[in-house]
């Protein structure tokens, strides 16, 4: 007998299905109806062979053939609607998962994306659920259309010789005792064989969004060999999977083949004998053939459920993942207006290592601070910790008097607006960049923002202006136009505090002289942290912050940060002086 340990998980899939409680009941009589017919003409071959052919009856002439166009026909109504009903369940139950998928995905916090590949990602909601409902349609529709045909075509053979219909059906349990050894192999070897998938995906989005660089270094003969390699360790679990899912088959076949040749032997001899007729012996036949069919695909049922529950494994591990964010019951709603940011002895590590460390910062409402350090010293995780991308694992961060944990995510949010130094475009249009976050916004505003950001002149430039797409992230426009994109999304949000993560260092001086200008018409009234690579760009800053691994260790206005020859000064004369 087939054993399968469901957990918790696939009861969700169980539910799933149960939710298309109408459809299933539709499909279930379709299916009903097939076996029946299919019944139906097993039963008839009796009264072929010995009303028509041996007693010559010439109104059984007439009503058979007719008998039998109408089971074809309902036979085929049958078969129609069960496809349709079992697929409209099973790419109902496939967009559901998708959509819990990517809702939960999109809930979980930055450190879940910088640990998971892209490719891996695609693949769970795109390979794994097509398993998922491969599995579903498969055995949902094999256990009922299957289970009706097998229950009738029992009957008619029971029916027509009960005493070889239990020699037939001897053999069926002996079948079924391999079964549950290839479903094991089958669900450990297709999980292999998602994962390896998954890792091809991660593997081809690396290699085509990064093509620029695979080409300028020349290493396409390289790649194509990374990529030979990849496909033919998947070949080979592939083919693994094929021979697990294969034996099965032969097995029955060959039992199949065992129980046949008793009843040819058996019921022939009963026939010679004069116990049966040839009628009941061919109808116990044709019975029994179309019986080890149904059988064989029930056996071969183990396959998908296992390589399904292998796949359903790979996306609830997701969908149950809980996010480190939380909020709490009754979170504060932060009202949108001007606020200070506050730091109150604050530490974050991640994994083990500490990234920053007795952080104590207040930065006013309308205050322009400035952080710069070397690389690595945790300037960029200090900010991401205001929107809680990541949370504190000491200390206080405040907004105005209010603990950002005890505050609702996305009043929180709302009062944050970020440019970073990769301009983040979608393949959409202009205007619905510019718009991200405030869809409702009208166009005169989007107008108004795109000329505060210094976007209109090149935006009338372009074939559709603002309904021009502008490709995969933004590929069509230049560095400096995706920035000043940015900054125009940013403004249209009117958010109090900014965030500006090096949003200048990648651009050439004609398009940072831009942006620059741009930037100075986004940070009017907000407050602001700015974090900059190139120390000539914070001159419009308040304060100056300098972060060495996770502390900072100066503050002031860069007059005061020269005359202590510290720090800071250091890195101005290495930017400048050593020119």
């Amino acid at each position: 007998m087939i054993r399968l340990e469901l957990k918790d998980r696939h009861k969700r899939i169980l539910d799933l299905i149960k939710d298309n409680r109408l459809r299933l009941f539709l499909a279930m009589l379709c299916m009903f109806v097939m076996s029946a017919a299919t019944s139906a003409t097993a039963f008839l071959v009796k009264p072929v062979l010995d009303d028509i052919f041996f007693n010559r009856n010439v109104q059984m002439l007439t009503l058979i053939p007719a008998a039998v166009v109408i089971i074809y026909l309902l036979r085929g109504c049958g078969m129609y609607g069960q496809e349709y009903f079992m697929s409209f369940v099973g790419q109902g139950i496939i967009r559901r998962l998708r959509n819990m998928l990517y809702n939960h995905i999109q809930d979980l916090p930055l450190s879940f994306f910088h640990e998971e590949k892209t490719g891996v990602l695609m693949s769970r909601i795109t390979n794994d659920v097509n398993i998922i409902k491969s599995m579903v349609s498969t055995a949902v529709t094999s256990v009922l259309r299957d289970g009706f045909t097998i229950v009738g075509l029992i009957v008619v053979i029971f029916y027509r010789d009960w005493k070889l219909a239990l020699y037939a059906i001897l053999i069926l349990p002996i079948a079924f005792m391999p079964i549950v050894q290839f479903g094991r192999r089958v669900r450990r070897v297709s999980t292999g064989c998602q994962e390896s998938m998954a890792e091809l995906n991660a593997f081809l989005h690396e290699t085509f969004s990064g093509n620029k660089i695979v080409k300028a270094f020349g290493m396409e003969t390289y790649e194509k060999q990374r990529f030979h390699e990849k496909t033919l360790s998947l070949f080979h679990l592939e083919m693994k999977a094929v021979v697990a899912r294969s034996l099965s088959s032969p097995i029955m076949e060959f039992l199949a083949g065992v129980g046949i040749a008793f009843i040819i032997w058996y019921g022939g001899y009963r026939v010679i004998s004069g116990e049966s007729t040839a009628g009941t012996f061919f109808s116990f036949m044709a019975a029994v053939l179309m019986l080890y069919d149904p059988v064989k695909k029930l056996s071969n049922l183990n396959n998908s459920i296992q390589e399904g529950l292998a796949a359903a494994d790979r996306a609830f591990d997701i969908i149950e993942k809980e996010s480190d964010i939380q909020e709490i019951a009754n979170p504060v709603e932060i009202p949108v207006q001007p606020h200070a940011v506050t730091f109150e002895n604050v530490g974050f590590r991640y994994d083990e290592t500490e990234v920053l460390k007795h952080i104590d910062l207040t930065v006013k409402a309308g205050e322009i601070l400035a952080l710069v350090g070397m690389s690595g010293g945790g300037k960029t995780t200090l900010v991401n910790l205001i929107p809680r991308f990541y949370d504190i694992t000491q200390g206080v961060i405040r907004v105005d008097e209010t603990d950002i944990r005890n505050a609702s995510l996305k009043s929180l949010r709302k009062q944050i607006a970020i440019v970073t130094q990769e301009p983040i475009l979608f393949n959409d249009t202009i205007r619905n960049n510019i718009a991200y976050g405030c869809p409702s916004a009208p166009f005169e505003e989007i107008v108004e923002a795109a000329k505060a950001a210094f976007a209109f002149d090149f935006i009338e430039r372009l074939p559709h202006q603002f309904d021009t797409f502008i490709g995969e992230l933004g590929s069509r426009l230049s560095g400096g136009e995706k920035q000043r994109l940015c900054i125009a999304r940013a403004l249209l949000k009117n958010a109090p505090i900014l965030i500006l993560d090096e949003a200048t260092s990648s651009l050439d001086s004609e398009a940072e002289m831009l942006v620059q200008q741009a930037l100075e018409n986004l940070m009017k009234g907000r407050t602001t942290f700015v974090i900059a690579h190139r120390l000539s760009t914070i001159g419009y800053a308040s304060r100056i912050i300098v972060i060495v691994n996770g502390e900072i260790v100066e503050q002031g206005s860069h007059d005061a940060l020269m005359a202590r020859q510290g720090e800071y000064h250091k890195l101005f004369e290495m930017q400048f002086v050593n020119r």
